[in-house]
């Protein structure tokens, strides 16, 4: 038997579905600071400064998620095995 199932939802509705976090008002505030910073000058400007907390969290997030992931990929292996 299949079952096909077609939704038409807007990414706005699917991201408050989910529960996922309104990012728009985060994502303006951070466009606008680097306007600013970059409306000063160049000079003693780095980007990579700004990003620097935001990226650290991304990857620290990242490797705990593939951590997880291998974790359960391991344990479901085992499990498979003990079934043998």
């Amino acid at each position: 038997m299949n079952i096909k199932i077609d939704i038409e939802i807007t990414p706005e509705d699917f991201r408050e579905l989910m529960g996922w976090p309104n990012m728009q008002g985060f994502q303006q505030d951070l466009m606008d600071k680097i306007r600013e910073q970059m409306n000063v000058g160049a000079e003693g400007y780095d980007p990579r400064s700004l990003f620097q907390a935001y990226v650290s969290q991304s990857t620290n997030s990242m490797a705990t998620f593939q951590k997880l992931m291998t974790d359960l990929m391991g344990a479901q292996s085992g499990d498979a095995r003990k079934g043998d």
